[in-house]
């Protein structure tokens, strides 16, 4: 992966692949990775990771480790 980013769906205003700003990923009990931030425009958004695009996010610098 040359280029990583992380987006969502914002559930509130209904668009795809918003762009996530101020992200922290932390770990479910489960083992998943979870990514969540906000738009920017003050919007709160979650999505669920895998484990090489997590790591990828917070070894680009997209991304605080959150574990």
């Amino acid at each position: 992966m040359s280029t990583v980013t992380l987006t969502a769906y914002n559930v509130k205003t209904k668009e795809k692949n918003v762009p996530i700003l101020d992200a922290v990923i932390t770990k479910t009990s489960r083992g998943a990775y979870m990514a969540q931030g906000n738009d920017g425009k003050g919007n709160k958004l979650t999505t669920l990771l895998g484990e090489e695009k997590a790591l990828a996010a917070i070894e680009a610098g997209l991304a605080k480790k959150g574990w």
